[in-house]
């Protein structure tokens, strides 16, 4: 296995991988009603066991003029397996199983077993606690505040931790109805990502 070291470029780009996985977050079993909250929106992913979508994202970084597009697929499978494989402008795969995270860029592979990085382990299990509609988990490392309501909803994490803070400032997800439309991340060094998402039939 490859010993990876933590550099401010790799780990921005490595936490942007996986937050993609908050893109698989349908809300069909969401109530409609009018003291709809964060507990119903938490139920509702509670129930989901598998998801597929397609992704276009945009980054936004300072040194260059014109933001950075990639494309490609996300898949989910609970409790702890994501991966999302990026098919424009390069291929590459980022994949999260059971403890285990492996990266391959043509060929090359990285793996990287999360009980030897205990804050970026931390970090994930902020994403497990999303996908498994886990509150408690989240509220562990974020600050959740929902904007809207069923039809027209924000899901807001900030980070309480510093070792997060030092990454990412803020995320922001936005969907409507039983649509995840779109994922902002706002990094601490001031670059962004906004991702669009498109859900697809699941494999």
């Amino acid at each position: 296995m490859m010993i990876l070291r933590s550099s401010p470029v790799f780990w921005p780009r490595l936490i942007r991988h996986l937050l993609v996985a908050l893109a698989l977050m349908p809300t069909s079993v969401i109530s409609h009603a009018a003291e709809w909250d964060i507990d119903q929106l938490m139920r509702g992913l509670a129930l989901i066991r598998t998801d597929h979508a397609s992704f276009v994202e945009k980054k936004f970084i300072a040194m260059l003029d014109k933001p950075v597009e990639s494309s490609g697929e996300l898949f989910y499978r609970a409790p702890d397996y994501l991966e999302r494989r990026t098919i424009k402008p390069k291929p590459e795969s980022v994949i999260l199983d059971h403890g285990t995270l492996v990266i391959e860029r043509g060929r090359h592979k990285r793996d990287m077993q999360l009980q030897d990085y205990p804050e970026l382990a931390a970090f994930i299990d902020s994403i497990r606690g999303t996908l498994a509609g886990d509150r408690g988990a989240l509220e562990r490392n974020y600050r959740l505040s929902l904007e809207g309501s069923a039809e027209h909803w924000t899901l807001q994490l900030l980070p309480l931790k510093e070792q997060i803070q030092a990454v990412v400032t803020r995320i922001r997800i936005a969907g409507a109805r039983d649509t995840v439309r779109s994922i902002e991340i706002t990094q601490a060094d001031g670059d962004s990502s906004l991702m669009l998402i498109e859900k697809l039939a699941t494999p």
